[in-house]
């Protein structure tokens, strides 16, 4: 019985921090929409690769565009 050979893979990483971005802006939709799903749930960090002060910032900046109505809480 042979052992699986492990697969490579790449190394994950924060994309805010390697452009040093200064905050992340509620109204710039087009990277928000990035890290949400087809039906509007947020990205888990395991998936994105952002670190995990990034993820808080990310996280807070989509809460504040959908409770101001520029991101819809449910994609249809």
């Amino acid at each position: 019985m042979a052992m699986p050979q492990k697969r490579f893979q790449r190394r994950k990483f924060c994309r805010f921090c390697s452009e040093k971005t200064p905050f992340i802006d509620y109204k710039d939709l087009r990277l928000l929409r990035s890290y949400l799903t087809e039906r509007g749930k947020i990205l888990s960090r395991r998936m994105t690769g952002t670190c995990a002060r990034h993820q808080r910032e990310l996280s807070e900046s989509i809460m504040r565009s959908r409770n101001i109505a520029l991101l819809s809480f449910v994609e249809k």
